[in-house]
């Protein structure tokens, strides 16, 4: 039993790095770069959501119309997950390791999921805190990471795990020099740290 347990264990963390990882490189490469035939993630995300939301108090949303810009279009996580399964059920259908294949899934389902919700949380503060906000320990860490992407854009490209931001050097938990910050309850102070 115990056997069965630290399996799924392994492929779970095996899931959850390579999320990560996949979230990194489609941020950096497609998300802040104009691709050829792939330009709607870049167009999207730097020229519309940046454009609106940066790092000062425009980082909330103020306007009833710029929530539409916070999500993702509805296809793209059914899309993300799909690519991400491909080199694995490469691997996986040939051994017959199904249940890692649907485990693999289930893990970039949960995660994408978990991305969609806590952007738009950290972008559309509520007055009385959302379950993620109360239950999600890290998620005050990842709101100020995610104040520090949308100051520096080339740095902490990761929202729901920073694994590949430590990896690949792209991990800013400070910013190194002071600036205009969002306020707000949820929201950590990212400023320099006095000398």
């Amino acid at each position: 039993m115990s056997a069965i347990i630290g399996y799924y264990l392994v492929v779970i963390v095996c899931a959850i790095m390579c999320d990560s990882i996949f979230e990194w490189i489609l941020h950096r490469y497609l998300m802040h770069r104009p691709v050829r035939f792939l330009r709607f993630a870049f167009k999207k995300h730097t020229l519309v959501h940046h454009s609106i939301f940066r790092a000062d108090k425009s980082y909330h949303c103020g306007r009833e119309a710029d929530k539409r810009a916070i999500r993702m279009a509805w296809w793209i996580g059914p899309v993300l997950v799909a690519v991400l399964l491909l080199p694995c059920a490469a691997v996986t259908i040939p051994l017959g390791l199904w249940s890692v294949l649907i485990t693999f899934g289930v893990v970039s389902c949960i995660y994408f999921s978990v991305y969609e919700y806590s952007h738009w949380c950290m972008h559309l503060p509520m007055t009385r805190r959302r379950l993620v906000e109360r239950w999600m320990v890290a998620f005050r860490f990842l709101n100020g990471h995610h104040i520090l992407h949308h100051r520096y854009m080339e740095k902490n490209l990761n929202v729901v795990l920073p694994f590949a931001d430590f990896v690949f050097g792209t991990l800013l938990t400070r910013a190194p020099k002071p600036f205009p910050q969002p306020k707000g309850e949820m929201v950590p102070d990212v400023q320099p740290l006095l000398r």
